[in-house]
């Protein structure tokens, strides 16, 4: 199952019940906003015990439509990178800290 921002918001209020919904609202969408925002300057955002998001620069490139095999021009854009941190690692490995 995905984790959505619905049933983290629901998480947050249950966890935090003195907080009101719609303040942890929008202090999430403070913070996704802040990523975005950081990113797109091409800064990299670290959380740490989590990982680092860092946006790369994906060079133009003739790609071919695998149907037709028609060669298609493809502009240069800007990806995301994800590295997971030692801690998240360990954690989706099961192995101990």
């Amino acid at each position: 199952m995905a984790i959505v921002k619905s049933n983290l918001l629901k998480q947050l209020s249950k966890n935090y019940p003195n907080f009101l919904k719609k303040d942890l609202e929008k202090f999430m969408n403070i913070i996704f906003e802040e990523i975005k925002r950081s990113l797109k300057r091409g800064e990299r955002v670290e959380l740490r015990g989590f990982g680092i998001f860092s946006s790369k620069l994906q060079k133009a490139r003739i790609s071919r439509n695998p149907k037709t095999n028609e060669k298609i021009d493809t502009p240069e854009r800007k990806t995301i990178n994800f590295k997971m941190s030692k801690d998240l690692f360990k954690i989706l490995n099961n192995e101990k800290k």
